[in-house]
């Protein structure tokens, strides 16, 4: 049992309330595990990278990433460079895709970022600055990211490969340049997880380093949302982008059954909370935000039920002649019967009033600022609070922390 769980077992009947002398830092020693789970968002990404760079200021090296889409992307940005390149290479990446790929295009977004800073206060300004950018999105595609396909083969595509709007070639390239495969994919690599969807057979996969050599086709199936982006072909198989079934990989890593305590830094780019939608853009965001937001709760209460079984188990034993289960029966229930321990710090990004629907597709440089500084600022909340980063007792197993909505 680490130092931590051995403090916090003396006060269990209230730990939602223990505080801790450590730094956020210190207390994250304690887990055999880090995991930092990303979410799918297009353009709201940048949101995760701020959160990153909070934890690297922090010194908080997470050793397991699992993304989702734009989650995998910044994942394999994230696994696949050193800890002192992360932020670095994170940073690169979005700000070159946050240029439309046209030149002329670019240069009428260089002009509208002047304005938007001359008038950063005034909402209307902001939410027409969105706009223009989502809609440079749509008619040029981003630099190193996505172009868009000439119109007359749009309906004539004979291959599952190019039947989409837009090509991701750019992003295989920004992929192969900005990511070391080889780290990824060596023996001593930090867990790295994308999840798709197979086309064919509908049914939902993780490519996994500790199982499978990821290449940048991976990562770009995690991300291929149809019908903008082309199935990615993989061995055979054909795969779109993983927030097509579930948007949110924290059910893959807990199912894992680590060995050992999990630190969960679960960042979400859509809200599940929001306000009732009063014209036809709020019913097509609202609509969004519920269809990709998380199912944080669900996945903690199976949690916190199979934490009362082990416990239940665990008594059970004690209560046995020579206080433990016969040989073959403690063999089969050895997986629930251990002491392993999950904390969830759970961060939400909370779209601007200004934001619409087309929030996640609206990749100015303007927005992709904002949006990792406040990522920034969510995590640097967060670790204000150091007692959230402290292992629960065994005898509750399961804590879930967010900024947003206090202690759960």
């Amino acid at each position: 049992m680490s130092p931590a769980r051995a403090r916090g077992a003396k006060k269990s009947a209230k730990p939602q309330r223990r505080k801790s002398t450590q730094t956020p830092a210190a207390a994250v020693r304690d887990y055999a595990h880090v995991a930092l789970v990303l979410q799918g968002g297009g353009a709201l990404g940048a949101y995760q990278c701020g959160v990153y760079e909070g934890l690297h200021e922090a010194g908080i090296a997470p050793n397991w990433f699992a993304g989702i889409s734009v989650g995998a992307i910044n994942a394999a940005l994230l696994a696949g460079n050193p800890p002192q390149h992360r932020v670095e290479r994170l940073r690169e990446f979005w700000e070159r895709i946050s240029v439309p790929a046209v030149p002329l295009a670019r240069r009428t977004a260089g002009w509208r970022r002047q304005w938007m800073s001359a008038f950063a206060a005034v909402e209307p300004w902001r939410s027409l600055a969105n706009a223009a950018s989502a809609l440079d999105a749509l008619a040029f595609g981003q630099s190193g990211f996505f172009v868009p396909r000439p119109p007359a083969t749009l309906w004539n595509a004979h291959d599952p490969a190019t039947a989409s709007v837009y090509s991701t070639a750019p992003l295989k390239r920004t992929l192969e340049e900005l990511v070391d495969f080889d780290r990824i994919n060596h023996r001593t690599a930090p867990h790295l997880a994308v999840g798709a969807v197979n086309v064919r057979s509908g049914n939902f996969v993780y490519f996994d380093n500790r199982a499978t050599k990821i290449r940048a086709e991976h990562v770009m199936a995690s991300g291929a949302l149809p019908p903008g982006f082309p199935a990615v072909e993989i061995d055979g198989e054909f795969y779109w982008d993983g927030g097509v079934v579930s948007n949110t990989p924290l059910e893959y890593v807990i199912d894992s059954e680590p060995q050992g305590d999990m630190l969960a830094l679960q960042v979400d780019l859509w809200s599940a909370r929001g306000e009732l939608p009063r014209n036809l853009s709020d019913v097509l965001e609202r609509q969004k935000d519920i269809q990709y937001s998380s199912r944080t709760r669900h996945g903690t209460d199976r949690l916190a039920e199979r934490q009362q079984l082990r416990t239940a188990l665990r008594k059970l034993a004690h209560a046995l002649p020579g206080k433990r289960l016969p040989a073959p029966l403690a063999r089969e229930l050895a997986p629930w019967l251990g002491e392993a321990c999950l904390n969830v710090v759970h961060l939400i990004y909370r779209a601007k009033p200004y934001e619409e629907q087309y929030k996640d597709y609206a990749f100015g440089a303007a927005t992709m600022r904002e949006h990792w500084a406040a990522g920034l600022a969510d995590m640097r909340a967060s670790l204000a609070h150091p007692d959230w980063f402290v292992p629960p007792p065994s005898s509750v197993g399961v804590a879930t922390h967010d900024i947003h909505r206090g202690r759960k």
